[in-house]
């Protein structure tokens, strides 16, 4: 086949859904397709919906192609473009703006309900992405789920060393993602503050958002958090490994997410994940088993899980471990690959069959 992906930005980008695109072309490509980028330039919203009438645009989606990937995230660029395009057009759906609380909730969720409805199919990121497709009126049927394989680091690790781990002082929590209000990291840093144990904090990740940064620095100076809460920036990957390694729960509560990604990679190191209910978390984190789920913003449950897990070692152990065996039965990239790729050839053949 041949096959298109037009995307916002570059395909280095470090993000869950650009490793997610990534490894879907490279699957592609190894199965014996042609892939073709088309990066367009990382557009504000309202400045997004304005290229619908570009014509530069429209040229740079003018390829040879027998059928386009589109990233969602590029929807407002696309919404009116895509009734213009001769090929048939999937989406991937990493994570619905309009599933976050914002406050043109409603606008995005129009926007991206006319957007969806250009497309002929939807990959999903996971069950609970599919379902929120599908109230945008997408039918069931025409949508796949293909969750993102979490074996970015594939750690060798035995249930001894996560038992022996599991009896260290202090308890070590770890944050890794953008530093963005979605994340979190606000509530996370409440819920260490209010927690009855000792506990140390390390926030790995950009700061995208520099007011925000700001005021989660205040949190932790009011706090008297300075000592308990390290950021690194984001890490290169051998220095991310060891962190994760030697870390005890990784936590980050976020105010939605379509998968969490992040969840599954942490998992992989038997660290048990502290998630919130929103959006995708639970397709990867089991409550009480492989880890803890709480609402968002729900800062004084972050402490309660925080303290559970720091004075009952033995439950520590258990899940982490428990953590690490659903990361082995997670679906790799290779099942992965091959949905989509089954998605992308039952379009395409009988369109050729008809040629």
């Amino acid at each position: 086949m041949r096959v298109g992906l037009t995307l916002y930005g570059s395909l280095d980008e470090q993000s869950g859904g650009f490793r997610y695109d990534r490894k879907l072309i490279e699957g592609l490509r190894a199965a014996g397709d042609t892939v073709e980028c088309i990066q367009l330039p990382w557009r504000n919203y309202h400045r997004g919906l304005l290229d619908n009438g570009s014509r530069k645009l429209r040229r740079q989606l003018d390829v040879d192609v027998d059928i386009m990937l589109q990233d969602e995230l590029a929807h407002p660029s696309l919404v009116h473009t895509n009734r213009t395009l001769p090929y048939p057009v999937v989406s991937i759906v990493h994570h619905l703006r309009a599933s976050e609380p914002r406050r043109l909730a409603p606008l995005y969720r129009a926007v991206e309900r006319r957007y969806l409805g250009t497309v002929h199919r939807v990959v999903c990121n996971s069950a609970t992405t599919r379902r929120v497709v599908s109230d945008l009126g997408v039918d069931p049927a025409d949508t796949v789920v293909a969750p993102p394989a979490g074996d970015r680091f594939a750690p060798e690790i035995d249930r001894a060393a996560v038992a022996e781990r599991a009896t260290t002082e202090p308890l070590r929590v770890v944050f890794v993602g953008n530093i963005t209000p979605r994340k979190g990291l606000d509530t996370l840093v409440d819920g260490v503050a209010g927690a009855d144990a000792d506990i140390d904090l390390t926030v790995v990740g950009r700061a995208v958002d520099g007011s925000h940064v700001d005021a989660v620095r205040d949190r932790i100076r009011d706090h008297g958090l300075n000592d308990r809460v390290a950021f690194t920036g984001r890490l290169a990957e051998d220095e991310l490994q060891r962190t994760l390694r030697s870390s005890h729960v990784l936590a980050v509560p976020s105010r939605y997410e379509g998968f969490g990604i992040v969840y599954l990679e942490g998992m992989s190191f038997g660290l048990p994940a502290l998630a919130t209910r929103a959006g995708g978390a639970s397709d990867v984190v089991t409550d009480g088993e492989t880890g803890a789920l709480v609402d968002p913003d729900d800062s004084a449950a972050v402490a309660r899980e925080l303290e559970r897990f720091a004075t009952d070692r033995d439950r520590l152990a258990e899940m982490g471990w428990a953590a690490r065996q659903s990361y082995e039965a997670h679906p790799d990239w290779e099942e992965t690959v091959g949905r989509v790729r089954s998605l992308l050839s039952a379009i395409v053949q009988p369109a050729e069959g008809l040629a």
